[in-house]
């Protein structure tokens, strides 16, 4: 089947075009700097290829919720929903075949980078039946699949990278189609990136990303500074889907708008220099002491359906074609029957989970094992023995891994409950070795050795024990001695000051 769509045209005026059905087999990477239309391209593809396949778009500024308004797209915002409804919707975005677009633009960037990557590995994961083809269009990529680790928590990164390269790689044969877009190819995962056989390539001013740009389009040094040269709007594209050889496209024009602020010169208000003072000034130790405007506390359960039909069915009538009726029915598939809190009935079934995890756990190298393996362990192992699991999504998983790992379920109901009232708010990445310390103090015995901290830890590097003490004592969570015989005491915040003196950590060592 060949379905071309037309993207702009050449530096003759002749049109350019991309063979939809080639690019679900070879995927496209599109790079550009700010400013240089890379969202614009993404637009004009996206709106050109509506009607011919199914998309789905990440979108973690908010910039193709107006597709919602020009086409059948069904706008999910990731925000209003928990992580177990967001990998729900992704199992029937596949199943009935409806265009979305997760807007994360309300949420934090890690959240933002967690959320998408539960979407992509539930989509990854739908049932063979379900396996249609469908474009997957990523804005800003290198969020998802950076190059280094960064500032995020590791499980984080490894969750996003898996589901990115998952895609990338793996996701032909179940009719997934990645398109990544990213500001730095210098920034964007390499795995990822060479999985495209298509390339679009913007303006860039760096030598790094020059060159890696370069060498995708096979060009040589001297040719690559004509990346540097390109206009906004025009991109050298490459690959099967588009041109055998690099060919110069402009992109053409879009319906749709993106919610960028307004790029052009805006006259500055006619105010003279007190006018201006008492805008800054006037009442401003009133609002100072005010409490700061949040936003409005996101809900955990979707719009009533018949709601969302009716103003999705309003916003339609500007429109000179009139929506396919199998259409909405599937926009309300995706939505409708979700739980309203993401979890199921779950008081019979926690015995058998806890069952499971604990056999996780107890596992040699589990704890060095990636979040996301672990949790598709944990659902395989519950679909097998018949043990309901929905009610348990990745973030609660870890917390009962954590809970496993440190044997709190050895200790006495009280001092249990004790321990996992302090770790409430600690952070899952730091949780397990948190407990076993603590769990250690409660009972008055001597401390887990450094092996052990670091077994629970995931890790067999000393140095990086050092470093989560300190971590733990900078948060409050813990104190810290060592003493001149070589011993460590370790003093846990709110365990009736419990100390916890720790010969064998001594002894073991810190390189």
């Amino acid at each position: 089947m060949k379905a071309h769509i037309e993207i702009g045209t050449d530096s003759s005026g002749g049109s350019i075009s991309v063979d939809v059905a080639e690019l679900l087999a070879t995927r496209l990477l599109v790079q550009g700097n700010s400013g240089s239309g890379k969202s614009h391209l993404l637009r004009r593809l996206l709106e050109q290829s509506a009607e011919i396949v199914q998309q789905v778009v990440i979108d973690p500024e908010g910039d193709f919720t107006s597709l919602a308004d020009q086409f059948d797209h069904v706008l999910i915002d990731a925000a209003a929903h928990s992580a177990r409804e967001i990998e729900a919707l992704a199992g029937r975005v596949r199943q009935h075949r409806v265009s979305v677009v997760l807007a994360l633009d309300e949420l934090e960037v890690e959240q933002q980078i967690r959320c998408a990557a539960l979407f992509l590995a539930a989509l990854f994961d739908a049932p063979r039946e379900h396996w249609y083809p469908v474009l997957v269009v990523v804005d800003e990529a290198q969020m998802f699949a950076p190059a280094a680790a960064g500032e995020l928590a590791e499980d984080t990164r490894r969750l996003s990278l898996s589901a990115m390269t998952n895609l990338m790689c793996r996701g032909r044969k179940r009719g997934l189609a990645g398109i990544v877009a990213t500001q730095r190819l210098a920034k964007l995962a390499k795995n990822v990136a060479a999985e495209a056989s298509n390339f679009l390539m913007g303006r860039t001013f760096l030598d790094i990303d020059m060159q890696r740009a370069a060498d995708l389009l096979g060009m040589d040094r001297r040719q690559a500074e004509r990346i540097r040269d390109l206009q906004r709007g025009e991109f050298l594209g490459l690959g099967p889907a588009i041109s055998r050889r690099p060919v110069a496209v402009q992109i053409g024009a879009v319906r749709t708008v993106g919610k960028n602020a307004a790029e052009g010169l805006t006259p500055l208000p006619a105010t003279n220099g007190d006018e201006r003072e008492a805008l800054l000034h006037d009442e401003l130790a009133k609002e100072a002491v005010e409490p700061a405007p949040h936003a409005a506390t996101p809900v955990s359960r979707p719009l009533d359906i018949s709601e969302v039909i009716s103003s999705r069915a309003a916003a339609r009538l500007g429109r000179q074609h009139s929506p396919r009726a199998d259409d909405t029915a599937s926009a309300a598939h995706v939505h409708q029957n979700l739980p309203a809190d993401g979890r199921e009935d779950d008081d019979e079934s926690d015995d058998g989970v806890a069952r499971i995890v604990r056999d996780l756990a107890d596992q040699e190298g589990a704890t060095f094992q990636s979040s996301a393996v672990l949790y598709r362990d944990f659902a395989l192992r519950c679909r097998q023995l018949g043990v309901r699991s929905a009610h348990i999504d990745m973030l609660r998983f870890r917390r009962l891994f954590a809970y496993a790992s440190a044997g709190l379920d050895r200790l006495e109901l009280p001092v249990r409950k004790a321990i996992e009232q302090l770790a409430e708010n600690v952070p899952e990445d730091v949780l397990a070795p948190y407990l076993t310390i603590a769990a250690a103090a409660a009972q008055g015995r001597a401390g887990p050795d450094e092996e052990e901290v670091a077994r629970v830890y995931g890790s067999s590097s000393p140095s990086r024990v050092r470093r989560l003490l300190d971590h733990l004592e900078r948060q409050g969570l813990i104190a810290v001695r060592e003493e001149f015989g070589g011993e460590r005491t370790i003093t846990v915040f709110g365990l009736d000051g419990s100390g916890l003196r720790n010969e064998s950590t001594a002894a073991a060592g810190c390189d």
